[in-house]
């Protein structure tokens, strides 16, 4: 009988064991990497951001981030912080020189058409014209947001809907002064 029950606690505890090694695993590496939870009315995910950029948790900036749906802006997004320069694109108005420094960035070189740039970003006709483009670099301790975009209702029937391409949001104000972005170039005319 002893014997029985020393095998049964063996097995029992064997089974217990095996059972929490099937248990997800938390790493640094995903932690780091982690992202808001996805609302199910969105589309796409929020991808991997380039390297320098470590997630964090701001919910005032991610909220200032976030549109209403045919508002715009993001859909769903994840706060992140520059621990090393980053550099990222905007594509701007060159009539409206202050534009150069605003809120809408990619982390990839934008590319034409601009019918094609404006539908993939929801960026409606009478926000910009969208003929010159810039790079930057991200400062080192800038807080961002990055995840796929809102719908936006541009009105005259022309609404992009929401877009599985990630743009940053870079909380920039030209006219009071408060920058996250250095290092940018004049830009030149785009699309080329």
């Amino acid at each position: 009988m002893r014997v029985w029950t020393t095998q049964l606690w063996i097995l029992l505890a064997a089974s217990l064991l095996a059972g929490c090694s099937a248990l997800p695993s938390s790493t640094s590496s995903q932690a780091n990497s982690s992202v808001a939870a996805q609302p199910s009315d969105c589309i796409g995910i929020i991808q991997a951001p380039a390297a320098g950029l470590k997630a964090i948790s701001d919910p005032d900036l991610l909220q200032s981030a976030l549109g209403q749906p045919d508002k715009g802006q993001l859909c769903m997004g994840q706060v992140f912080v520059a621990t090393a320069p980053v550099k990222v694109y905007r594509v701007w108005d060159q009539s409206k020189s202050y534009t150069l420094y605003g809120r809408w960035w990619s982390f990839m070189r934008p590319e034409g058409p601009t019918e094609q740039y404006r539908e993939a970003n929801a960026i409606c006709p009478n926000w910009s014209v969208l003929n010159q483009m810039s790079s930057c670099t991200l400062k080192v301790g800038s807080k961002i947001v990055v995840g796929p975009g809102q719908s936006a209702d541009c009105g005259d029937d022309l609404v992009y809907p929401k877009s599985a391409v990630n743009q940053v949001y870079i909380n920039n104000d030209s006219r009071n002064n408060v920058l996250w972005v250095e290092n940018c170039d004049a830009g030149s005319n785009w699309p080329q």
